[in-house]
């Protein structure tokens, strides 16, 4: 009786590990079928999707084009008031008009405060006005920003100060305008557009990889700082995304490049990332990865096994999507930031 009942209790452990291991399995075709997104945005994203801004009211940079537009569209139907920034006038005047024929707002609900993000000198002035417009300002989305691509050793320092300029110092030197008024409130949301290679080095990406490297390490430390003053951080991690931006680099100069994207381009629809982002700002997480597969798997890949599988299956996987793209690189005069 006691052999037998031995014997059960072993086939029922065994069961059990196959149940537990096919389960993992299932879970991970799942996961690789269906995820755009890291576990716990998707958790509050299809669980907890409720998003109310009423009466708060949002500041988007980089708002004129691509996941600021989209951002933009996003929280005007969920109530919120706008003030939009960008370089491209004609744009931003018509993502305003878009704004308010989506939501049926009030025309002083949006407002235009068209700017360069790396003129420093401005900055204190535009603070003002949507202050003067509005009388607060409640999340700030740091969200301009200029992408390159060229390989290390061919980079000119003048991109090296131009990404940084925009994409690091303009966004800070915002950041701490605002940051003052969130302290005199005792209450604020900051909320900044990172990117895949904010985690991951990508190749051929090195200065833009350290702009969003660098804006970790500042807002990281502002995260810590801010712990007892009731201002929440949001560092938001998207892979390749169909935008403007990626259409139009600056190369190893200072200068445009042309990327035409391509139907088997693995990217993400610009909507879909800026409604996932909606949820991250409203559910107010520290950092969220909105990003198709295989990025998004490279990024757990990364976060769990960062020595063996950093220098062997990342690279093997981003270098294989890299090859095919930077074949469509065509420089031209200029650059964008939007």
């Amino acid at each position: 009786m006691g052999s037998c009942l031995n014997s059960s209790v072993m086939e029922l452990g065994t069961l059990l590990w196959i149940f537990f291991i096919l389960s993992l399995l299932v879970g991970f075709a799942l996961f690789m079928l269906y995820a755009d997104a890291d576990l716990t945005l998707l958790f509050y994203h299809y669980l907890n999707h409720t998003r109310d801004f009423r009466d708060k009211v949002v500041w988007i940079t980089g708002a004129s084009s691509g996941i600021g537009e989209y951002l933009a569209y996003e929280l005007v139907k969920s109530g919120a008031k706008l003030a939009l920034s960008g370089v491209n006038i004609e744009r931003l005047t018509a993502v305003g008009e878009r704004c308010k024929e989506i939501s049926n707002c009030a025309a002083e609900d949006i407002l235009l405060v068209p700017f360069q993000i790396n003129n420093f000198e401005v900055h204190d002035e535009c603070v003002k006005k949507v202050l003067d417009h509005f009388g607060q300002i409640d999340i700030l989305v740091n969200n301009a920003g200029i992408a390159h691509r060229a390989k290390f050793a061919d980079i000119d320092i003048a991109l090296d100060r131009q990404l940084f300029s925009v994409n690091v110092f303009g966004v800070v030197n915002l950041t701490r305008r605002v940051l003052k008024h969130f302290l005199e409130r005792k209450k604020g949301h900051i909320v900044v557009t990172s990117s895949i290679t904010g985690k991951l080095g990508t190749p051929d990406g090195s200065a833009y990889a350290g702009s969003k490297h660098a804006l970790h390490g500042y807002f990281e430390c502002l995260r810590s700082e801010m712990v007892d003053e009731n201002i929440d951080i949001t560092l938001v991690c998207p892979g390749p995304v169909v935008s403007k931006m990626t259409k139009r680099r600056s190369t190893g100069k200072v200068e445009e490049a042309d990327i035409k994207q391509q139907p088997t381009d693995v990217k993400m629809e610009t909507q879909r990332c800026s409604d996932l982002m909606a949820t991250a700002i409203s559910c107010k997480l520290g950092e969220c990865w909105i990003s198709l597969h295989p990025f998004l798997l490279t990024f757990y890949i990364a976060q769990y096994f960062p020595t063996k599988f950093r220098t062997s299956v990342i690279m093997f996987i981003v270098k294989s999507y890299y090859r095919k793209s930077k074949k469509r690189l065509t420089p031209r005069n200029g650059a964008d930031s939007h």
